[in-house]
């Protein structure tokens, strides 16, 4: 509907216009900016941008305008959107670390980009994690003091969808209600909550309760904030480009792939790459346009740094196997690659309904999505989880491996339990009965690094996607403790009379060989792909998120994280793109 509302008014040219294809109007038109990729740092620069009225600015996006279908807007359909047409469909290369298993990497293909697939909760990382951004980039801007500006620019809590009473779920004096993106506690309750927080009580030592994790300290027990309003997902389309349509400066081509970006001049040796070069088929029509000020690359970890090495900037080496002439030799672009590590552990309980009820019974889930098309309340609105605890291991763990704690610091986790009223598992399908309850363990702080490199210099072949999941000892470790944290939480009296037994393949992993080959067996990834095209003295990046090497071009995007994030990707992608929006609005105001 807003598709047809923006194509029909966008002669009036009172709004922005949403372009299906390169038509005559947009080639002839001359923009100040060119935004590669509508996912949470384009969406937030487009935005931004454009509230200078004399700034015109195209977004490109790869996917289609669909951004307000069901399947994206219902959080309970989540599930449907991996190996959907909202899904680049990416697969990894055999994961040494997962017994050289290949698993789907789910990367948003549409408006809002990741925002419209990923799994809704926000996140704004750590005050350690943002001051190790801080010291690596040599950019103070960066640490988490400097950062809290433009963090309420993006926050705005909101009442959950049931409109409970939420004192005591989360800290209001450290939350905006003026931001951009609509954020709440869970909207629904759970039968499975009180006994978790009561878990959290009996074992305060190991599990205490955190009134706020996005207090910059995560640690500990705490209710989910997930970018759900009125039991409907929020995605950057639906906020900072919902915003940002009211304007006329801004153009949105969607269904186009940008194929390479190419030098239009030369500055001190510089390749000035304000140059694109799109299609929207692999035998179709290549266009090229030029921006007048800078380009803004902010199409994923995956594509941003895929896009770079198709026009000539990357490991030479890597590309003169391709015959890709080189402009910019910076081996660091794809490399750095880390991701968040995957396992769900599932325990059978003792309930007459968990919301494994609603994923075998076709009745009950027409019921409960009528519900939620009505007013968006019912199971269909909840986000995957509604509690779960952030913990550091133990350091004798690190000690015994001969190396260090690799995350930034004490307000930082090496690892998350997510409490899930179901049955989780990315490995194994759901068993024809019985009922559950799911721990899933994610390594939050990983020492694996992995790479995206070319498979062919064709545009439209995906590249090689190698996240090297548990590729370290160090890892396996963290996903041991965690596991261990798991099981020492479920072993609380709240617990006692709700508790069956383990299921499965994670009840018969009890010794540490046991749990190794059961972690290696059955992980997967949480999707968070970060840190391949990297800020730093070391990355490919200035402090300012400009490009080594280059002119006119800036990456805006989770691939500038040197480090990844200790917390969910998506708000610190937000917070990022914030903050580079201001430096690029201060360049123009010189």
């Amino acid at each position: 509907m807003l598709s047809f509302l923006l194509l029909t008014v966008c002669a009036a040219r009172a709004y922005a216009a949403l372009f299906e294809s390169p038509t005559s109007e947009l080639l002839n038109t001359t923009y100040d900016f060119i935004i590669i990729g509508a996912g949470a740092g384009g969406a937030v620069m487009a935005n931004r941008l454009t509230e200078d009225a004399g700034t015109k600015v195209l977004l490109i996006e790869a996917g289609g305008s669909d951004f307000m279908n069901q399947n994206i807007s219902a959080p309970g359909l989540s599930s449907t959107l991996t190996h959907s047409k909202f899904d680049w469909n990416f697969t990894t290369t055999p994961q040494v670390g997962l017994n050289n298993r290949t698993v789907a990497y789910p990367r948003g293909f549409v408006l809002g980009g990741s925002t419209a697939t990923n799994q809704m909760i926000f996140c704004r990382g750590t005050k350690d994690d943002w001051n190790r951004f801080a010291n690596v980039s040599g950019d103070d801007g960066w640490s988490w003091e400097n950062l809290i500006p433009f963090i309420f620019k993006v926050d705005n809590m909101t009442a959950p969808t049931d409109g409970h009473n939420t004192t005591g779920q989360f800290n209001p004096t450290i939350h905006n209600t003026s931001g951009v993106v609509d954020i709440s506690v869970p909207g629904v309750s759970l039968a499975i909550d009180s006994r978790g927080l009561n878990a959290s009580q009996e074992l305060s030592q190991e599990f205490p309760f955190n009134l706020d994790y996005n207090s910059g300290d995560t640690i500990g027990f705490s209710w989910t904030q997930s970018t759900i309003h009125n039991g409907r997902r929020v995605t950057s389309a639906t906020s900072y480009l919902t915003q940002a349509f009211n304007r006329s400066n801004l153009d949105i081509l969607v269904n186009t792939r940008v194929t390479k970006l190419v030098p239009v001049g030369n500055y001190s040796g510089k390749p000035d790459m304000r140059g694109v070069q799109f299609a929207q088929s692999a035998n179709g029509t290549v266009y090229t346009m030029q921006a007048a000020k800078e380009v803004i690359l902010s199409a994923g970890s995956v594509k941003s740094p895929h896009i770079l090495m198709l026009s000539g900037i990357g490991d030479a080496s890597h590309l003169a196997l391709f015959n890709i002439t080189s402009l910019v030799d910076l081996p660091v672009i794809g490399t750095n690659l880390q991701d968040h590590v995957f396992l769900g552990n599932p325990w059978t309980v003792n309930a007459n309904f968990t919301l494994d009820d609603v994923h075998r019974n076709a009745t009950l889930a027409a019921e409960q999505l009528a519900l939620w098309q009505a007013n968006g309340t019912g199971f269909f609105g909840l986000p995957p989880t509604n509690q779960f605890n952030w913990l550091r291991t133990n350091s004798s763990v690190f000690s015994s491996l001969n190396t260090t704690d690799p995350s930034a610091g004490p307000t930082s986790a090496n690892f998350e339990l997510i409490i899930s009223d179901n049955f989780a598992s990315k490995r194994v399908a759901l068993p024809a009965t019985g009922r559950f309850v799911s721990m899933v363990t994610n390594v939050i702080s990983p020492t694996s690094r992995g790479n995206i490199s070319l498979a062919s210099a064709d545009p439209f072949d995906a590249p090689l996607v190698n996240p090297n999941l548990l590729g370290t000892d160090v890892d396996v470790a963290i996903m041991r403790s965690a596991i261990q944290a798991a099981r020492n939480f479920m072993a609380a009296p709240a617990w006692a009379d709700y508790i069956i037994s383990e299921f499965g393949a994670f009840g018969e992993a009890q010794t540490d060989d046991e749990l190794d080959a059961y972690i290696h067996d059955q992980s997967d990834t949480v999707d968070h792909p970060i840190g391949t095209i990297p800020m730093g003295t070391d990355g490919a990046l200035e402090a300012n998120l400009t490009l080594k090497g280059t002119v006119g071009l800036r990456v805006v995007d989770a691939s500038a994280f040197p480090f990844i994030p200790s917390g969910h990707t998506q708000g610190p992608t937000y917070i990022l793109a914030e903050r580079a929006a201001s430096l690029v609005r201060a360049t123009l105001s010189n």
